[in-house]
């Protein structure tokens, strides 16, 4: 089962300046930019992605269940 989860990607955000911008990536593909205007930084930020408290979050699917390859082990001959 999948659920929807909110990540902290703060540490792995990497920008390059452009202009009067910071353009925003993670693991080299774009996730959008930051603004330098004169009443401070705003961002933009593709979809899934978000600014919260100077930290950039990611919502992504995560699995919720237990894998099966892992549930049904065999403790008496400890094949898993």
């Amino acid at each position: 089962m999948l659920e929807q989860k909110k990540l902290d990607i703060t540490d792995r955000v990497v920008g390059k300046l452009n202009n009067n911008q910071m353009d925003l990536y993670v693991e080299e593909q774009p996730i959008g930019r930051m603004l330098f205007t004169n009443q401070g930084n705003e961002y933009e930020l593709n979809s899934g992605y978000e600014h919260e408290n100077n930290k950039i979050f990611h919502y992504a699917d995560v699995t919720t269940s237990a894998d099966q390859k892992y549930t049904d082990c065999d403790e008496e001959n400890g094949w898993c």
